[in-house]
Formats: structure tokens, C-alpha cells, sequence
């Protein structure tokens, strides 16, 4: 029971700081003229400021490494506890 509440905090926690982190960029990149459109291959994406798009990006790896983290932290320790 107490390894499924950690998992659920570090899931929680890391789900919560990039809310933040993408809170904090969408406020930053509200008064940029510069604003490119991606191409993905079958169209383009609105314009979004570059601020605004490496900010995405960065809540994405927050969010996911927490995500890993959280699924898969106890791997470590099962090998410990195995030898």
C-alpha cells in the first residue's frame, strides 16, 4: 500500500510542476510578435511563439520522466533485493 501512494504522489507531483511550468510559459509568451507555424508533415500548426512551443515541450519530458519514474522506481530494488 505505501509504494502505491508514492507512485501516486511522484505521479501527482510531476503532473502538478508541469501544469506550473506551462502556466509560467503561457503568461511569458503572451506579447511575442514572432510567431512561426510547425510543419508535421500533413499540415501546419498555428502560430505559436517559440517561447510557447519549447515550453510544451519541456512540460512533456517533466511530466513523463516523473511519469517513468514513478511506473518504474522500484526496478532498482527488486535487483537489490534479489541478490
Amino acid at each position: 500500500m505505501g509504494m502505491l501512494l508514492l507512485r501516486a504522489r511522484l505521479v501527482v507531483g510531476s503532473l502538478v510542476g508541469a501544469a506550473l511550468v506551462l502556466v509560467a510559459v503561457s503568461l511569458g509568451a503572451q506579447n511575442l510578435s514572432d510567431r512561426p507555424a510547425l510543419r508535421l508533415g500533413v499540415g501546419r500548426t498555428a502560430p505559436l511563439p517559440t517561447g510557447f512551443l519549447l515550453g510544451m515541450a519541456m512540460a512533456a519530458g517533466l511530466f513523463s520522466g516523473g511519469a517513468a519514474v514513478a511506473l518504474l522506481g522500484d526496478e532498482g530494488e527488486r535487483e537489490e533485493a534479489g541478490r
